[in-house]
């Protein structure tokens, strides 16, 4: 749930906590996204938080609207993961419009769309990646979730924010962030007033395999299963669609993968991550999110792998609710 309005919907639906709220989706709104055409433009650390001051009053208003809507429930916020092209015009006229009402040198945006374009964006420069080349980022979503929060706080309501960082493989890519959001928990004033978590996100093999690493950092881990569907299956999400389907016919694969967990490849290496976390980190706390959260079959295997939670679009809370309480009865039944 991205907005207050999603927020509200999926706890209509009976949700229990928002278990991905996605930071990037927020940019594309109204003028922000002209902020961060500038953070993206400028050329060094000053110019990017100038830009950033202007976004900070944007993210801290949607935070605001959230932690009211799911107030005494958790949030989970993920740090800015997409890579920073996606934000910048690729078309020429929209390239000469935007420079334009910018007042730049389209050859300006040009040559900064040419430097970060990459040959393959999911593998490239994204999520924690960006946090620990532009920390001032990160810094600016972190000090708005917090200064929000503690309006929320003020108000007489009960916010529950949970700061997840993204794509991290390796725990010294953790450390630096984790570091960032306790100074800026300190700094505005919710170190030991806004009850907080930090987590990371699950996305990658290596994070899997190094999760008793992981977990001795943060307070929970969350499945980022489409992403490590591709990550360990070797497929493409946006081109995989050209043969998965064969796949599923011959008998490969018993249902698309990114639509139902793949037990046998992807669940093992879950299996493993769990088991990993849990011996360094008893309590923590162990979810999905993704489409994988609406689907029965892979809400049963998470209940059977022991994860607390699965989270979905709020469309797909009720039919989430329903697999997550016949996975309970049969496991009862057994």
């Amino acid at each position: 749930a991205d907005t207050p309005k999603d927020s509200k919907t999926a706890r209509d639906f009976g949700a229990e906590g928002i278990g991905l709220t996605r930071t990037e989706h927020m940019f594309f709104e109204g003028d922000r996204i002209t902020a961060v055409r500038e953070m993206i433009l400028a050329e060094n650390e000053d110019g990017r938080r100038k830009a950033l001051d202007k976004l900070l009053p944007y993210q801290k208003d949607d935070f605001k609207g959230i932690f009211e809507a799911m107030t005494g429930l958790p949030v989970i916020i993920r740090l800015l993961d997409p890579p920073l092209h996606e934000f910048l015009p690729h078309e020429d006229k929209e390239v000469e419009e935007v420079a334009g009402r910018m007042g730049v040198d389209a050859e300006k945006i040009r040559s900064t769309v040419e430097r970060l374009k990459e040959f393959n964006p999911m593998l490239g420069f994204r999520g924690c990646r960006l946090g620990i080349v532009y920390p001032e980022i990160n810094e600016m979503q972190v000090r708005a979730i917090f200064e929000a929060a503690m309006e929320v706080k003020e108000s007489g309501k009960d916010p529950k924010p949970e700061i997840e960082i993204p794509l991290v493989g390796n725990v010294k890519e953790l450390l630096p962030l984790k570091e960032m959001i306790k100074r800026v928990a300190k700094e505005t004033g919710a170190e030991g007033k806004v009850e907080y978590k930090i987590g990371t996100m699950i996305e990658v093999p290596r994070a899997a395999l190094t999760a008793d690493e992981l977990a001795k950092e943060v307070e929970f881990i969350s499945f980022g299963t489409n992403d490590l569907t591709q990550t360990t299956c070797a497929f493409s999400r946006d081109d995989a669609g050209k043969f998965l389907k064969y796949y599923v016919e011959k008998g490969i694969y018993a249902r698309d993968p990114f639509q139902s967990i793949d037990q046998e490849g992807v669940g093992k290496l879950m299996q493993i991550c769990v088991k990993n976390a849990r011996k360094t980190n008893p309590k923590i706390d162990i979810g999905i999110c993704g489409e994988h959260g609406g689907d029965p079959a892979s809400v049963e295997f998470c209940h059977r792998i022991g994860l607390n939670n699965v989270s979905c679009s709020p469309y797909r809370v009720p039919i989430a609710r329903l697999a997550a309480a016949q996975a309970a009865l049969k496991d009862k039944a057994e």
